[in-house]
């Protein structure tokens, strides 16, 4: 799985012109499922996102948690993250999951933020999104569950 995370103070995502997920202090993720993903690369970003400390503390520094700020977290499912462009100037997309497998998963890393009481909100999968965000920061991470960087 890759992951893109935001911090922001605000985000919402729109399909046809209607909000259909909208957040306040938290996370914007980007997911992207690979077809070669299992129930272990869930289990990370599960547990990596929500407790990266990307937050400032009372200091500036940043210290805090999703989690420890008791912020929202908004998930867009997002395929081109798998995109391949290191040989000609088309990407190719045959790391990412078909459809059926990367619902589930993107359906259970939902359902896993929202077990641990965090504000979920998410995108609709496969649509046509339109995506609003204030960029907190910025701060931008990028996260591989296979660490390849």
């Amino acid at each position: 799985m890759r992951a893109v995370v935001q911090r922001v103070k605000s985000a919402n995502v729109k399909v046809n012109d209607n909000i259909i997920g909208s957040i306040g202090q938290g996370i914007l993720l980007f997911l992207g499922v690979e077809e070669t993903d299992q129930e272990t690369d869930l289990e990370y970003m599960c547990e990596k996102i929500p407790n990266l400390r990307i937050f400032e503390d009372e200091n500036g520094k940043m210290n805090k948690s999703l989690l420890d700020v008791e912020g929202s977290i908004l998930v867009i499912s997002q395929f081109t993250l798998l995109g391949d462009a290191r040989k000609g100037r088309r990407p190719s997309f045959t790391d990412a999951a078909k459809p059926e497998k990367a619902i589930p998963m993107y359906e259970k890393f939902i359902a896993c933020m929202k077990e641990k009481n965090i504000t979920t909100q998410s995108g609709e999968f496969g649509a046509e999104m339109e995506v609003e965000l204030i960029n907190d920061g910025p701060v931008t991470i990028l996260l591989d569950s296979k660490k390849v960087f």
